[in-house]
């Protein structure tokens, strides 16, 4: 997406209903958008929706949001192997492991 301010809640959570174990957002330093106030809306929305995932059991620490310089790449490569780190400490997510369980019952009913 070309702004953070264009991520919406669903996005977010659709990304885990199709089976992610965790999901980072990278924006524009606070601030510095070139669309104004998008990172701000997107940030909102990543908190809110770290909210919902909370409260459903997935827990709000597999979504995560980071404002990084465009022009930081090692500051980027840096994020993307912490958040790499602590998904695979988190292990599976329950969404992720249930869908699975799901299929496999599905599976089974139709032997």
């Amino acid at each position: 997406m070309p702004c953070t301010g264009r991520v919406d809640v669903i996005h977010l959570m659709e990304a885990f209903q199709r089976g992610a174990d965790g999901v980072y957002v990278v924006g524009c330093l606070e601030g510095e958008c070139h669309y104004l106030t998008g990172n701000l809306r997107g940030k909102k929305r990543v908190l809110y929706t770290k909210q919902l995932l909370d409260e459903i059991g997935v827990g709000g620490e597999r979504l995560e949001m980071y404002n990084i310089a465009a022009s930081d790449g090692p500051r980027f490569s840096e994020v993307a192997r912490e958040m790499d780190e602590k998904i695979r400490a988190l292990g599976p997510s329950p969404i992720k492991t249930m869908l699975q369980k799901i299929h496999v019952d599905d599976l089974s009913i139709h032997v």
